[in-house]
């Protein structure tokens, strides 16, 4: 069997190639190798250069990759391609080959994987503390050459220890996901992970959280990440050493789950969900004619707002269906502008305030029993959800329009009051990002009134 002991550094943001080397190994020695500065045809950062010693004057007249191609193609061609965090090292010479038409693929090893299997019980797997460790030398650390050359000492060791051929032959098969799996994560924890509804925990070496995510389908979602090769989730994986998890049962207590989270860990990797969407609101007014309208704005300049909503099309959603319940105007909801009847594609409900074929008095009188009627259905909710398991139901608590939390309910308990549910409740703290989410899936949802 043939291999190919490949290091590559980088330009770190981008990821372009600044230095590649490739050594050549039978399983007895090393046969061949191809070692070459990279021009990545980009600044190389400051802080790059401090950790490699490679500075944009070096790689100037260096040769651009699509020009050292042939050789890479030619040195991996029938090898199976073994580095240390081999994602990193694979997807970043893919991604080289990528942006010139052309399709690398080759089989993969990790050595920190294999490192871990093979040799367990070190503190650390990084290359310099387990190269340490097995008092291995790295001649120019941070660089291509002396970074492989070590990792071809490290596999040596490794393809000599003891049942290294059934560990290497498990990782090679095209069942396995030891070389999709971060290097770090022990394949066990992945195992553990259910196909089921819930959220999960990216964690790092030190066991703190660095991302949180939610899924209808864990285990397949998680997977999902280690296939994703932008450079954003690359660095994930490079980090992640633990994933945790919790059962949801529903998607609506999964999302507020991941928002809860999300807030109290503030995962670096979370950067976009820590955002507060933009809030809009309903409001009513009385036009010269004393006709009572209802519109929508940005919450901050709406005056006594009657419903809060966090997207243009949640409001526009709302107000046709009270529209088409209690058959108003869509020209007087504000669904129709500039126009002197309302002609809307969908509500050919309304009984004419707007051609003069109905009362002023009527009309309100529906207009303000819609704003009750819906201001007193909105205020206790209950929304009842499937539970982690077929002999529990799960529910989320709404009071005074207030989200109080969800939690989990035998279904054998017998609940007769809204005393007894809250002894089930898991309170989180009311949010617009909270609200934003029960909103958007309400529409499918079946919310009960509180008793």
């Amino acid at each position: 069997m043939m291999y190919t002991i490949i290091d590559v550094e980088t330009t770190g943001q981008g990821n372009k190639i600044t230095e590649i080397a490739i050594f050549k190994y039978d399983g007895n020695q090393i046969i061949d190798e191809f070692t070459s500065l990279v021009n990545p045809e980009m600044y190389i950062p400051d802080y790059i250069t401090a950790l490699t010693g490679i500075d944009n004057v070096m790689v100037a007249n260096a040769p651009i990759f699509s020009e050292i191609a042939k050789d890479v193609l030619s040195i991996t061609d029938g090898t199976i391609f073994v580095a240390h965090s081999v994602n990193f090292d694979y997807n970043v010479i893919r991604n080289e080959f990528k942006d010139i038409g052309i399709d690398f693929r080759r089989k993969k090893l990790c050595t920190v994987r294999l490192s871990r299997k093979l040799i367990p019980g070190h503190k650390s797997y990084s290359l310099g503390k387990i190269c340490s460790a097995l008092n291995i030398d790295i001649n120019g650390r941070h660089r291509a050459r002396g970074d492989a050359e070590a990792t071809v000492i490290l596999f040596e060791k490794l393809l000599n220890t003891k049942d290294s051929d059934k560990v290497f032959s498990d990782f090679l098969k095209k069942s396995s996901k030891e070389a999709t799996l971060p290097p770090h994560l022990p394949s066990s924890v992945f195992n553990d992970i259910p196909n089921a509804p819930g959220i999960y925990y990216f964690k790092n070496k030190k066991g703190k959280v660095i991302y949180v995510g939610k899924a209808k389908d864990l285990k397949k979602r998680v997977l999902g990440h280690f296939y994703n090769k932008t450079e954003k989730e690359l660095n994930l994986c490079r980090e992640t050493a633990d994933i945790d998890f919790k059962l949801s049962g529903s998607e609506l207590i999964a999302l507020l789950m991941e928002d809860a989270a999300i807030k109290h860990h503030y995962p670096e990797y979370n950067q976009a969900s820590k955002r507060n969407p933009k809030a809009h609101a309903i409001f009513n007014y009385e036009d010269r004619n004393g006709i009572i309208h209802l519109a929508y704005n940005n919450l901050k300049t709406t005056p006594n707002p009657l419903f809060t909503f966090y997207s243009i099309t949640d409001c526009r959603q709302f107000l046709e269906r009270l529209c088409m319940q209690f058959e108003l105007c869509p020209k007087y909801c504000h669904l129709q502008e500039g126009v002197a009847q309302c002609s809307h594609y969908l509500i050919k409900t309304c009984q004419g305030i707007c051609n003069g074929k109905e009362r002023v008095e009527t009309y309100n009188k529906r207009v303000q029993e819609a704003i009750k009627r819906t201001i007193e259905s909105s205020k206790d909710v209950v929304i009842k959800e499937k539970g982690r398991h077929p002999e529990e139901e799960a529910f989320v608590l709404i009071k005074n329009n207030v989200y109080l939390g969800y939690g989990f309910i035998d279904s054998s308990e017998q609940i007769t009051s809204k005393e007894d549910l809250e002894n089930y409740l898991i309170p989180q703290k009311d949010n617009v990002n909270a609200q934003k989410i029960i909103q958007r899936l309400s529409t499918r949802l079946k919310p009960t009134k509180l008793r």
